[in-house]
């Protein structure tokens, strides 16, 4: 049986949206993945597609979500390092991976934190896959 995953910053436009899009490519076959925000944003950033597309990661089709948009209960909720409460998603396992925001910065940083998404990915992986969480 698949672990459904929220990973949820401020306005999914970002960090959550990476993290979901490497959680489906790489966890499909241990993982449901949803990402949520808690704010309303109108686009995901464009620099967070760009990075993503360049590990061959097509995003071009996300689009910001709210939490009333994703399952009312995951087993595993992750927020991204926003300070973000989420008492409203009752969950069996709750981390926050405290990741700065690569919003309004160079190229460089969403590639940073692109792959510091990817590390914690994997290693959520090998934790579910070993039955950690």
């Amino acid at each position: 049986m698949l672990k459904k995953v929220a990973f949820v910053c401020v306005h999914n436009s970002c960090r959550s949206q990476m993290a979901e899009a490497w959680a489906k490519k790489l966890g499909g076959h241990v993982l449901e993945v949803y990402s949520a925000g808690t704010k309303n944003y109108h686009e995901v950033k464009p620099l967070a597609v760009k990075v993503m597309d360049e590990v061959g990661i097509d995003m071009a089709d996300h689009y910001p979500k709210l939490l009333e948009d994703i399952p009312r209960e995951v087993d595993i909720l992750i927020t991204m390092g926003c300070n973000v409460s989420c008492p409203s998603v009752p969950c069996s396992h709750r981390e926050d991976w405290g990741l700065k925001d690569p919003s309004g910065g160079p190229i460089e940083e969403f590639r940073n934190t692109r792959a510091t998404i990817q590390m914690k990915v994997e290693d959520l992986i090998k934790r579910v896959e070993n039955q950690a969480l």
